[in-house]
């Protein structure tokens, strides 16, 4: 799996996270919260698109709306001054 997710992110496949808001068939006034990740190529999210097309034919719940975070996962590292330097025995 570790294999798969680097092989993923070195041809530009970055980390997505999804808030999806859906009506709850039972009772339709309520919403319920339902959280999706998954590695996807941005700004075109083929994969999330392909989760909610399965959602819209597959599931009772109607979807309300979608909020979408994305990270880069693979970064080059960051340089930090040390604020204290402590020494143990």
């Amino acid at each position: 799996m570790e294999r798969r997710a680097l092989n993923l992110q070195l041809n530009d496949y970055r980390l997505v996270t999804a808030e999806i808001l859906y009506h709850m068939p039972d009772h339709p006034g309520l919403l319920q919260s339902y959280i999706w990740q998954d590695y996807d190529l941005a700004p075109r999210l083929p994969v999330l698109h392909k989760f909610l097309d399965f959602w819209s034919r597959n599931l009772d719940g109607k979807l309300h709306s979608i909020k979408v975070a994305k990270t880069e996962i693979i970064t080059p590292g960051r340089w930090r001054n040390a604020e204290a330097l402590l020494s143990l025995h």
